[in-house]
């Protein structure tokens, strides 16, 4: 079964939600008038239960099956990214530094084209809980809106996701069961030395060459400290120092990315970076203080979910792979996975830019495809006796 005919009815639809949405733009927290936009649709669609302000600007909202059931969670993300755009469309964003650089805009659309067509049909017996989520981009939306009880308030039984994929064929599926996408963390180390003229680097204590040190040393923590196996990415993703030329600085800055999926793997590279901070600054006789954040934790899809949802995506598209192994980006719908079983996949943008490049936009083609998807999972997955 291909494409739902009555979702590929309204694509047109389905269009100019998300390109309105694409044009205004709205980032972390702030996503009021998205929200706004939102709600004003499901209000015309007649679903039955409309919850907002959740995370500050997130909604939920009920459909009813035409029976009782357990109730399933499909969750679109709504933020923005601060990039200046550079697509040139006629409905690029109108607000200056941000865009939809990630196709969050697709993704409210597809779920709302999901909820127009659940709200007509009912065709399930059960609850679906539409959740339109802020702040995935920066700010862990997703854990906020789990510790306000999203879950349990809503009684949700399993959750499920999809995310755009520029580069895959239009309208295919991915996924894998088991961890899909990485843990997220950062670190920063500030340095802070002694000054000096260039020409005397002997009456200083040089934050450059500590700093560079440090660089270094973190580089072997992949290549000497973590085995093959086990999948870790540590990048150094700044350095700042110095003013001039016959300056030796007073201080520099490092910053990177850690990526991982294992805590046992989490908690040997966090040792490693206190033991190669300590003993550089000890080496070269300078101040250096480490912080590390721990961020959004492994995307970890439940097997039995990941296994359904994919026989799901079959219905759709012809192109479906469910073992495509797992991916180093990191995203907050890790934390509804934790809450509850589910899965999360991908669907294919087609050849476009990038996510997070300037001149990215989502394809609507693709929309039809993942609104099917969300429809055809809550049929399936709350079949009527």
């Amino acid at each position: 079964m291909p494409v739902i005919n009555r979702i590929a009815d309204f694509t047109s639809d389905m269009t100019a939600w998300r390109q309105h949405l694409h044009a205004h733009p709205e980032l972390r927290f702030e996503c009021f008038e998205t929200a706004a936009f939102v709600v004003d649709r499901l209000r015309e669609f007649g679903v039955d239960e409309i919850q907002e302000g959740i995370a500050t600007s997130g909604v939920v909202a009920i459909i009813k099956g035409c029976a009782e059931g357990p109730t399933i969670g499909l969750r679109a993300d709504m933020d923005a990214l601060p990039i200046e755009e550079a697509t040139g469309l006629s409905y690029a964003s109108t607000v200056k530094g941000k865009m939809h650089a990630c196709g969050h805009d697709g993704h409210t659309s597809m779920l709302l084209g999901a909820a127009k067509y659940l709200a007509e049909t009912r065709n399930f017996a059960g609850r679906v809980a539409l959740i339109f989520q802020p702040a995935e981009e920066n700010g862990g939306g997703a854990e906020v809106m789990v510790n306000e009880g999203v879950m349990d308030r809503f009684d949700i039984k399993e959750v499920y996701a999809l995310h755009n994929t520029p580069g895959a064929p239009l309208g295919s599926f991915y996924t894998t069961p088991g961890p899909i996408m990485a843990a997220v963390d950062s670190f920063d180390i500030h340095i802070t030395g002694r000054g000096g003229h260039g020409a005397m680097p002997h009456e200083t204590a040089d934050p450059i060459v500590a700093a560079v040190g440090i660089v270094n040393a973190i580089q072997t923590i992949v290549s000497r400290n973590h085995a093959t196996h086990d999948d870790l990415v540590v990048s150094v993703t700044q350095i700042h120092t110095g003013s001039a030329d016959n300056i030796i600085p007073e201080t520099a800055y490092i910053n990177g990315t850690v990526r991982s999926f294992d805590s046992a793997v989490q908690g040997m590279v966090m040792a490693r970076l206190d033991e190669i901070v300590a003993g550089h600054a000890a080496a070269y006789r300078v101040q250096a203080d480490l912080t590390y954040q721990v961020g959004y934790p492994a995307t970890v899809n439940d097997p039995d979910c990941t296994t359904f949802a994919a026989s799901v995506a079959r219905d759709i598209a012809a192109d479906v792979v469910d073992d495509a192994g797992r991916e180093m980006g990191a995203e907050d719908f890790a934390y509804m996975l934790n809450a509850r079983p589910g899965a999360y996949l991908f669907v294919g943008n087609g050849d476009t830019a990038g996510l997070h490049h300037p001149a990215y936009d989502f394809d609507d083609r693709a929309a039809p495809f993942g609104a099917s998807f969300f429809a055809r999972l809550v049929e399936k997955a709350l079949p009527v006796a």
